[in-house]
């Protein structure tokens, strides 16, 4: 049996969970360029929870958008942090909650027995810590991909 391929999920909506810092990866690359305002974060205290409801470039479909020559896309997903013991963040004005902010990579920081925190890097300096007992994130899309509104891929300064 051979191993499944990045290409062999790009049809369909995604569906991942990591528990270890190489699933992250995984993740942080898929959500790489996301945006969100605030007013999509939610926190549950009681249940440990912290979620993101993202506009997700799709980087598994970039590629072959680009062979059809047909638009980019973007999707709604949500990304979700379970057994969040804390959360903080810098450079963000929690006051505004229209903001729209561009999520550049997730950081994992690893503590005592498996605890730990993540931290999302966002554009223009700004940064969400989230202390947590264990890794443990999701991420699914929510809605049907969508053509990206600028019509170009994200770029970065190398």
């Amino acid at each position: 049996m051979a191993d499944a391929r990045f290409e062999d999920g790009a049809e369909g909506p995604l569906a991942l969970r990591a528990e270890t810092p190489e699933d992250l990866s995984v993740i942080a690359a898929l959500v790489q360029d996301a945006v969100f305002t605030l007013a999509d974060i939610a926190w549950e205290a009681k249940s440990h929870r912290l979620a993101f409801l993202v506009n997700r470039f799709r980087w598994e479909d970039k590629a072959k958008a680009e062979a059809e020559k047909r638009p980019y896309e973007r999707v709604r997903a949500l990304l979700v942090f379970s057994d969040v013991t804390r959360v903080a963040s810098q450079g963000i004005d929690r006051n505004d909650r229209e903001t729209v902010v561009s999520l550049l990579d997730l950081q994992w920081a690893e503590g005592a027995q498996g605890s730990g925190t993540l931290t999302l890097i966002l554009a223009g300096d700004g940064a969400i810590a989230i202390s947590v007992e264990c890794l443990s994130i999701d991420l699914r899309d929510v809605t049907r991909p969508y053509r990206a509104v600028s019509g170009e891929a994200p770029r970065h300064k190398d």
